[in-house]
Formats: C-alpha cells, sequence, structure tokens
C-alpha cells in the first residue's frame, strides 16, 4: 500500500494489469467479523459464517429410489424365473417398523422406508402381477433402487462450508438436514455517493452544462442485487473540497465501504484524492491497463475500504465489476470465485490500439459449429456511452496484445442475462 501522501500524486505510478489490480483491490479488503442467526427461510442469499453441520441423515433412512418391489435377493435362487408372493403394500410416509417375511416380496412405493431384510427394489414395470404373486426374470442388483440412510449427508458430518452464499439449492440441503437456522456473515455496509456540479437527478430540469446522474442508479441497481451488502446512498456531494471532505469521513466512519464516482483523474476540479490526503488515507491510484477505466483508486480509508470510480457510465461499469466487485466479495467473506467468462466467437471486425485489455458490449443471436456465441460489437467504445452496455447481452474481453479481431476470433465473454 502506498503512504498516505501518494494518494495525491500517485498517477505516476506503473500501469498494472487488471488481474494485477484485481489482486491489489483483494488485498485491501478485510473480511467483516461476526455474525447472526437467522431462520434458513430468511437466509436467502447470504453468506455462512460458521461451518454447518447436519442435524440429521439425508436421507433420514433406507428409502425406495421408485415404485416397485421390495425384496430379498437370497430369496432369488437357481436360474429363474421367480415367483414371490406380495407380503405387504408400503407407502411414502408409513410410519410401520416392518421387516421382509423370507420368500415374499413387498409393494412399495417412491419415498417409503425400505423394509428390514430387504436389499433391493425391482421396479414395477420389470415384473408381471398376477392377483397377490409377482413374477420376475431378471436378477436384480445389491442395493438397486435403494436410497440408504446418509447415503447424501451422514448425521453430524459438515453440511456446508463457511464462506459459501445460501443460493436456493444450498438452503434446500439444510432444510433436508434439519437445520432450522443457520449463521450468517453481517450484510457489508456500503455506501455509495457521487461528485460534480454538473450532475443533476432524473426528474429534475437540467441546468446549462449539466447531465442527469446515471452512475448513482447503477450502482444502486447493481448492489441492491447483492443480498449481502447493506446500501446507503449518499447522493450528490457538489465539487467543494470541504463538502466532499465530510462526506467521505462520515461515510468511511459508518460503513465498511464506501464508493464513489467522479473525480479521481487529475484536473483542478478533481478534489477527491486531495481530500483522501488530507483523510490520510492510505490508497494506491492505480493506473490500470484496461479500457475503459484507466484512473482507479483503491484502498483503506480509516476502517472502510475504499473505491474511487471513473465519472464516465461504462468505465464506472467495467472498473466496479472487475476490480471492486471481487473486494467487496472478499469483504463479505465470500470465499467462492464465480468463473463466468465463456468461449465465444468474434463476429465482427475491429482495429485497436494495443496494451490495454479491453471489454466490449456484445450481442449474439447465432452460434457457430461448436456452439460458441458469434458476437456482434455495439457501439464505439466510448467510456461515456451507455445505450450499447443498456443493450449488450454480455461483456466481451480482448487481450491487451491483440490489434486487430477478425470474424472468427477466438473471445471469451460474460453473459448479462438475469
Amino acid at each position: 500500500m502506498s503512504s498516505p501522501a501518494a494518494c495525491s500524486t500517485g498517477k505516476s505510478g506503473p500501469t498494472l494489469s487488471v488481474d494485477a489490480a484485481r489482486l491489489r483491490a483483494k488485498a485491501a479488503a478485510c473480511p467483516i467479523a461476526g455474525k447472526e442467526i437467522l431462520p434458513i427461510d430468511q437466509a436467502i442469499g447470504r453468506v455462512i459464517a460458521a461451518p454447518i453441520m447436519a442435524a440429521h441423515a439425508l436421507p433420514p433412512f433406507d428409502n425406495s429410489a421408485m415404485d416397485g418391489y421390495a425384496l430379498r435377493l437370497s430369496d432369488l435362487t437357481g436360474d429363474g424365473p421367480w415367483y414371490l408372493p406380495i407380503y405387504t403394500r408400503i407407502a411414502a410416509g408409513d410410519a410401520r417398523s416392518l421387516t421382509l417375511a423370507a420368500g415374499a416380496a413387498a409393494h412399495i412405493f417412491t419415498g417409503a422406508p425400505v423394509p428390514f431384510g430387504a436389499d433391493a427394489v425391482v421396479i414395477q414395470e420389470q415384473v408381471t402381477r398376477a392377483n397377490d404373486m409377482i413374477l420376475l426374470t431378471e436378477r436384480p442388483r445389491l442395493g438397486q433402487n435403494i436410497r440408504r440412510q446418509g447415503e447424501d449427508v451422514a448425521q453430524g458430518v459438515q453440511a456446508l462450508a463457511a464462506g459459501l452464499a445460501l443460493t436456493p439449492p444450498r438452503l434446500a440441503l439444510l432444510a433436508g438436514c434439519g437445520v432450522s437456522s443457520v449463521a450468517v456473515r453481517p450484510r457489508v455496509r456500503v455506501a455509495i455517493l457521487s461528485t460534480g456540479d454538473e450532475l443533476s437527478e432524473p426528474g429534475s430540469t437540467l441546468g446549462p452544462g449539466q447531465i442527469y446522474n446515471s452512475n448513482r442508479m447503477l450502482l444502486r441497481a447493481t448492489l441492491s442485487c447483492f443480498p449481502w451488502v447493506d446500501l446507503t446512498d449518499l447522493g450528490i456531494v457538489t465539487d467543494d473540497p470541504t463538502c466532499i471532505q465530510g462526506a467521505i469521513r462520515h461515510a468511511a466512519q459508518t460503513n465498511d465501504v464506501v464508493i464513489s464516482s467522479g473525480g479521481v483523474s487529475a484536473g483542478e476540479e478533481d478534489h477527491i484524492l486531495d481530500v483522501l490526503r488530507l483523510e490520510a488515507a492510505e490508497l494506491d491510484v492505480l493506473k490500470v491497463a484496461i479500457r475503459p477505466g484507466k484512473p482507479l483508486t483503491v484502498g483503506r480509508l480509516g476502517q472502510a475500504l475504499y473505491f474511487g470510480l471513473p465519472g464516465n457510465p461504462y468505465a464506472a461499469a467495467i472498473t466496479f465489476s472487475q476490480i471492486a466487485k471481487p473486494a467487496l466479495r472478499r469483504a463479505a467473506g465470500l470465499m467462492e470465485e464465480p468463473d463466468t467468462w465463456l468461449p465465444a466467437v468474434a463476429g465482427f471486425t475491429y482495429s485497436r490500439t494495443t496494451g490495454r485489455r479491453e471489454y466490449v458490449p456484445v450481442r449474439w443471436s447465432e452460434r457457430d459449429s461448436f456452439g460458441r456465441p458469434v458476437l456482434m460489437r455495439l457501439g464505439q467504445g466510448a467510456s461515456a456511452s451507455i445505450s450499447p452496455m443498456a443493450q449488450a447481452m454480455g461483456i466481451a474481453v480482448v487481450p491487451p496484445e491483440i490489434d486487430m479481431v477478425a470474424p472468427g476470433q477466438a473471445l471469451t465473454v460474460e453473459s448479462l442475462a438475469e
């Protein structure tokens, strides 16, 4: 981490790769401490704070995987065919403790408890039934169509590890193991603010030289999708160093993460860096080999993680998703690193300058013979453009060494589908 003084002069530092900048941002993030106990039906998306042990085995007893007939393999002597009388009928939810009589079969249904002594279930389509007798011609395997007690999760073992997000399948697993409540990490308190006298909120009348504040909506909507975030929106802060300093100081004292957009360049009206220096922030003002979004501020502001994103909307979106978001996930205590990039192929021609990894908004309507999406580029790559991002089905990445993208060029794409 740079010295505090570097936060106003860090533009002279080396240009980092996207991967190096992402690692720098994650290194600045500290998982928040503490936990709270929630019923599992209120814990969707939250981050598990401690390993969760299975209160009961899953399944809790040996049960039939199919509708059919439970039998003893030892009763199937010789080469067959075999005839067995039907001893009883067992449905799901049957509470009787049954032992299968020797030389007999039990008519059993999916989910029903397998009677003691039975070691296979033959599906009903593989037998011929006449009155209270069944005929079968093929010997089943040992354990066929029987779901054994605890074969999914044994009682008392770890069902889920700490650091996982509670997805619907994971909550279903906990419910199946008899777990009714779970310890989760507290939500990450995130404050967002925009700077710039040129900004106005939608619904108001634009003054001369003003634009509507799209970054606020971008960040607010994105962060609202994360169940592990507790969001505070501080709105627009005027381009006055005293106002900016007061807003940032309060945000850092009351939140775990502070994200600002705009004001991180070196212009005379870009006051964020000077304010951060006055607040003794420990920051790296990064030059990242990324397009769009080269200027980016990352580090610690007191006890808070801080991100200063570019003011241009597409640049803010890309730097947030590629650099800030992984660090936020670490602050939330999430241990998984999702890989959402898929192989694709270019369906466009694009001449570019090498040296920066570029993120390109794309759409597709067809796939090649390997099933890869054939990408069509949207817009001209301007960092202030919003329309291409809004129309995009995904974001394709162009490696920094490539100067010409031609149709058929192998690329990777991150889908933006819900």
